[in-house]
C-alpha cells in the first residue's frame, strides 16, 4: 500500500510496530496506564508532529493531540484508546468522554516520553468535517486559514478551534465538533498538565 501510493518513493518508511510494541507509562490516567507504541519509536530522538487540522467522525476534530495519540500508537495501542482501556481490539461503542480522555492520556504517555524534543504544527487547509482516513470524506466547506505552530499542544489545538469558531464559514465543522463533545479532549488535556488553553497568537507575515 505504501508503495502503491508513492510514499516509499518520497522518503524512507518505518513501520514502527513491525517487530514489537513498547509501553510508555501514563501518570494520572483515568483509563490507561500506558501508551502502547511501536518499538521502533525508541530509535528516534526528535518528533515533528505535523497534523492536518480538520473534523473527525469520532473525536469531533483532529489536531496535534489526536495526530500523535492515534497516529503513533500501535494497533494494540489504538484498540486501548478506542475501548478506554478495556481491550487491545477496538470497541467502537465506548462512552464518548471516556474515548476522548483515553486519546488524551495516550498522548500524555508519548509526550512525557519525548519530553522537550518535539514541535507541534497544525495545517488548516481542506477543512472538511471528516478525517483524511475516511474513504469517502465530505468535501471541505471552509476557506484555508493557514499554519499554526507551537511548543504547547493544547494551545495550538485551541487556537485552531478558536479560528474555526471565528470564521464565517465554520458552521459545518463547529457542528461536527460539538456533536462529538470534541472540546472535552482539550479540557482533559489541560487538566492533565499537557498545556494551556490560553495563548498569545504571534502572526508571521510573508
Amino acid at each position: 500500500m505504501l508503495v502503491d501510493h508513492g510514499f516509499a518513493a518520497i522518503a524512507p518508511v518505518d513501520i514502527m510496530d513491525a517487530d514489537a510494541d513498547m509501553e510508555l507509562p501514563i501518570e494520572g490516567g483515568k483509563h490507561l496506564a500506558a501508551a502502547v507504541v511501536g518499538s521502533h519509536y525508541s530509535n528516534y530522538d526528535f518528533t515533528i508532529n505535523l497534523a492536518h487540522f480538520k473534523g473527525h467522525g469520532m473525536a469531533g476534530f483532529g489536531g496535534v493531540i489526536k495526530n500523535m495519540s492515534i497516529g503513533i500508537s500501535s494497533a494494540a495501542g489504538k484498540g486501548l484508546i478506542h475501548s478506554a482501556g478495556a481491550s487491545a481490539t477496538p470497541i467502537w461503542s465506548t462512552e464518548q468522554n471516556a474515548f476522548l480522555e483515553s486519546m488524551v492520556e495516550a498522548f500524555k504517555g508519548i509526550a512525557d516520553y519525548v519530553g522537550e524534543n518535539i514541535i507541534y504544527i497544525n495545517v488548516m487547509n481542506n477543512l472538511s468535517v471528516d478525517c483524511d482516513c475516511d474513504s469517502n470524506p465530505s468535501l471541505p466547506t471552509m476557506e484555508e486559514i493557514g499554519i499554526l505552530a507551537s511548543l504547547d499542544p493544547v494551545a495550538v489545538d485551541q487556537a485552531c478551534i478558536d479560528l474555526v469558531y471565528g470564521s464565517p464559514d465554520g458552521q459545518d465543522l463547529i457542528k461536527r465538533i460539538e456533536s462529538r463533545i470534541g472540546l472535552h479532549a482539550l479540557a482533559h488535556a489541560e487538566t492533565m498538565g499537557l498545556g494551556s488553553r490560553q495563548y498569545n497568537m504571534v502572526r508571521i507575515d510573508s
